[in-house]
């Protein structure tokens, strides 16, 4: 019988977010703000890292954010993202396609889906992701 490796987790849970996920977004959204960034691996000038803590700050003053959550915190993170994106924030997020969780099904299945083909390879690591991913948006609420 097949044994199959499905185990995601990582030591690492920072890794930067590849140009070619991201600068396409940007463009798309006008994003201004990476809500879960560290200096290193932040996608825009704006960021707000560990110590500032995004998840106790409000976002809605930027048009669009960006959101690259540590893995194995998704949940907490979508529903953050979701409920900035009712106060005027449109929220774009990458996360792993995890269909069968319950932060999956509540919050992300509201925003819009667009799959990853592929295994995108972040940046510093040598090899890409075993999980399938997403970009999940979640479009402020006052959105033109």
């Amino acid at each position: 019988m097949a044994s199959f490796n499905t185990k995601f987790d990582s030591k690492k849970q920072d890794w930067e977010t590849p140009d070619e996920i991201f600068k396409p977004l940007e463009q798309e959204f006008g994003i201004v703000l990476d809500v879960c960034a560290t200096k290193e691996n932040s996608k825009c000038e704006l960021y707000i890292d560990k110590e500032t803590d995004a998840l106790k700050q409000s976002w809605h003053l930027a048009k669009a954010c960006w959101m690259n959550p540590p893995f194995g915190e998704q949940g907490k993170w979508v529903r953050k993202a979701y409920e900035e994106s009712q106060m005027g924030t449109t929220i774009v997020c990458l996360l792993p396609s995890r269909t069968n969780t319950n932060w999956w099904h509540d919050y992300c299945m509201k925003g819009e889906v667009r799959f990853i083909r592929g295994r995108p390879i972040f940046k510093g690591a040598k090899h890409g992701l075993p999980q399938p991913l997403a970009i999940v948006i979640f479009r402020s609420v006052h959105h033109e």
